[in-house]
């Protein structure tokens, strides 16, 4: 039987734990509401799951619940901030609106944040700027961590380093949410917890060998993950890796060569409003157009149609809305643990 969870009570326990740990209301929502989205759409690694890793970064020192951002530089359409490891949901919503107010403006507006703290799920971030009829562009890396080796090579360097997009269709939005490696540290530590292999090779062992096993990247000499494309083709994720590196710490300022330590992300958050380009109405027509081809394109045998990214998000987190939400297995265990830590009652399945 598929046990499901009422998104409300799950928004509303998270808001209180987050509350209970230390976290004013508005850092407590943004948390609670960003990490609940990534179990709506599906990215469930990066979602509920996150809850307990961020209020022990929090008691620990290593993220700060309390203060602002720091503005280090600033033009008409760009600024950089310092997060001083304040949470990083938080501080991308904060980014992306006054993103959305410079591309309301001017076209684009960019914000760079270093010295975040890890910020969840990306694709959490882009309906609400789709649906302003604007384009998002968000990137992270965490330059404190290693788990990706550069195409060729055997030890890590950077970090998954996803890319995310979204942007409005007549048929709904584009939700991109794509690491530049073929998997995920999150991913790799629940196949390890779970005993599971990967499907495919998406690991290098220490020795640089191809492998299934999510153990090799703990074991010594420890091992990597493959850039995006695998064996055959990582040169190009390895490529799109380095200039996830290059928008992030590098425009940021502040990354590996400043020697970083515990759990956190440089950022780069951009929104660009069509309305100051080619005209609103000239870009849903472009992207109708192409929501069109791909909807109307002849499936392969035996295969599904093809869909536009994030469909399958969207219409997963509408489902969760109505009939409540499917956690993965480890997560309710994991929020009643925090039930007693913080002395709150655990949310009950429907």
């Amino acid at each position: 039987m598929t046990v499901r969870h009422e998104v409300a009570g799950l928004r509303q326990f998270a808001i209180s734990a987050c509350t209970a740990a230390g976290l004013d209301p508005e850092k407590a929502r943004a948390v609670a509401e960003v990490l609940l989205e990534g179990d709506l759409m599906g990215h469930d690694t990066h979602g509920l799951a996150l809850l307990t890793p961020y209020l022990d970064a929090l008691a620990s020192g290593d993220m700060r619940g309390a203060g602002e951002p720091e503005l280090v530089a600033a033009t008409p359409v760009a600024e950089t901030w310092d997060g001083r490891k304040l949470p990083g949901p938080w501080l991308v919503r904060r980014a992306v609106d006054k993103a959305q107010e410079l591309a309301a403006e001017f076209g684009m507006g960019a914000i760079s944040i270093r010295r975040c703290h890890h910020i969840g799920a990306l694709a959490a971030y882009g309906p609400p700027v789709a649906a302003a009829g604007r384009m998002l562009i968000l990137t992270c890396s965490d330059p404190a961590t290693g788990s990706v080796a550069p195409w060729g090579g055997t030890k890590r360097v950077y970090t998954p380093n996803p890319l995310a997009a979204a942007w409005p269709t007549p048929a709904g939005p584009v939700l991109i949410d794509v690491s530049m490696s073929n998997t995920t540290n999150g991913m790799t530590a629940r196949k390890r917890a779970e005993g599971k292999n990967f499907d495919h090779p998406w690991l290098l062992d220490g020795h640089g060998n191809p492998t299934t096993d999510p153990n090799a990247f703990w074991a010594e000499p420890a091992g990597t993950l493959l850039p995006l494309g695998g064996i055959e083709a990582g040169h190009k994720g390895f490529a799109l890796g380095l200039l996830v590196e290059a928008l992030t710490s590098a425009l940021a300022g502040h990354g590996r060569a400043d020697n970083p330590t515990g759990w956190g992300a440089s950022v780069l958050v951009m929104v660009l409003d069509p309305a100051r380009f080619g005209g609103t109405d000239a870009f849903m027509r472009e992207t109708g157009w192409m929501a069109d081809a791909v909807h109307s394109n002849p499936p392969r045998p035996g295969h599904a149609a093809p869909r536009l990214p994030g469909e399958h998000a969207m219409r997963r987190r509408a489902e969760a809305m109505e009939k409540g939400v499917v956690l993965h297995p480890g997560i309710p265990p994991a929020l009643a643990k925090l039930a007693q830590r913080f002395e709150l009652e655990a949310p009950e399945p429907l």
